[in-house]
C-alpha cells in the first residue's frame, strides 16, 4: 500500500471514530429519566454529586414539583405553544393562569406563595409592590383590597373575611400585577453559591431566574438546575445549560461573566443569589 493510501484510511478511520463520539456524546442523557415526574426523579444527580438533605423544608418541596410528560412543549398563558422551543428540557406541571400576569419573579413569587399556604405558614405570606407598598395574605383574606390612585397604593377593606383557596389566587394574581423583580430582590437576602439551596433565585434589574435544585460533590463543589417563566407569561421551563450538554449548571458559573443562559445573559458584573422570605 502506498504512503498516501495508509495516511489516507487513517485519516477516514479516525473520521469515523470522531463521528461516533460526537454522535454517542450527543446522545447521553444520563442526566434524564423520562419516566419521572417529579424533579428530583426527572433528573438524576451527576456522577460523583449528591442532593444534600437540607434543614429548610421548603427546598424539599421544590424537589418535589411535578413535571409534565418528558418532550412536554412550553405553553404560554393564552393557550398558545410558546414560539421558541429549544431552550427547555423539561416543563413544570403547574398552571400559568389565563392572564398575562405570572412572569419571571411571579413564577418564584408563585412556588414560594403555594409552599408557604399549603403549610399553613400564613403570616409569613407577606411581599411588596415595586412601590413599597406591602401586600400581607392576613390582610387580603381579612377583606382588604388594594385602592390605586395614579402610582400610589393603599389597603382598604372592602370585601368580608374569605380564606378560600380562589381567594388565595385573587391575592397572588394582585402580587403579580404589582410586584416584579426589583421589588423580590429588594426584601430577599443576598447569598454566597456555599449558600445555595433548592428555591433560591439569581437575579439582576431586567430577569430572575429559579435555582430549581442543587446537587454537591464531596469537595463541597456544587451543581443547579435553573427554570423560569418568562414574558409573555408562560409555563415554568427548566433550562438547558447553553455550556454543556447536561442542564445542570457548574457554581464555576458565578465565577466569571457574563452568566449566560438560553434567553438571556447577566452582562458583567452578572447575577447574585437570592433567597424570598
Amino acid at each position: 500500500m502506498h504512503l498516501f493510501q495508509i495516511y489516507f484510511a487513517v485519516i477516514v478511520l479516525l473520521g469515523l471514530n470522531l463521528v461516533e463520539i460526537t454522535e454517542a456524546h450527543a446522545q447521553d442523557k444520563s442526566w434524564l429519566n423520562p419516566e419521572g415526574m417529579t424533579v428530583e426523579t426527572r433528573f438524576p444527580a451527576p456522577s460523583g454529586y449528591e442532593r444534600k438533605k437540607y434543614e429548610d423544608p421548603y427546598t424539599d418541596y421544590m424537589r418535589s414539583l411535578p413535571m409534565l410528560p418528558d418532550g412536554s412543549p412550553v405553553m404560554l398563558f393564552n393557550g398558545e405553544p410558546k414560539a421558541r422551543q429549544s431552550g427547555h428540557v423539561g416543563v413544570l406541571a403547574i398552571d400559568v393562569g389565563t392572564r398575562d400576569l405570572q412572569q419571571c419573579s411571579d413564577a418564584a413569587q408563585r412556588l414560594r406563595v403555594e409552599y408557604l399556604y399549603g403549610a399553613k405558614k400564613y403570616d409569613k405570606i407577606n411581599y411588596h409592590f415595586t412601590n413599597g407598598q406591602l401586600l400581607a395574605w392576613d390582610k387580603w383574606r381579612a377583606g382588604y383590597r388594594v385602592k390605586v390612585e395614579g402610582r400610589k397604593t393603599t389597603l382598604v377593606k372592602t370585601a368580608g373575611k374569605d380564606d378560600s383557596y380562589n381567594n388565595f389566587k385573587k391575592y397572588y394574581n394582585m402580587l403579580f400585577m404589582y410586584a416584579g423583580v426589583n421589588s423580590v430582590m429588594k426584601e430577599s437576602k443576598v447569598l454566597s453559591v456555599a449558600e445555595m439551596q433548592p428555591g433560591d433565585s439569581i437575579a439582576a434589574t431586567g430577569h430572575l431566574i429559579i435555582i430549581l435544585d442543587v446537587v454537591e460533590n464531596t469537595q463541597g463543589r456544587k451543581k443547579f438546575l435553573l427554570a423560569q417563566s418568562y414574558m409573555p407569561a408562560q409555563q415554568i421551563e427548566v433550562l438547558k445549560n447553553p455550556s454543556s450538554q447536561s442542564p445542570w449548571y457548574d457554581d464555576s458559573a458565578f465565577d466569571h461573566c457574563p452568566f449566560v443562559t438560553p434567553e438571556w445573559v447577566y452582562e458583567c458584573p452578572g447575577p447574585k443569589i437570592y433567597r424570598m422570605p
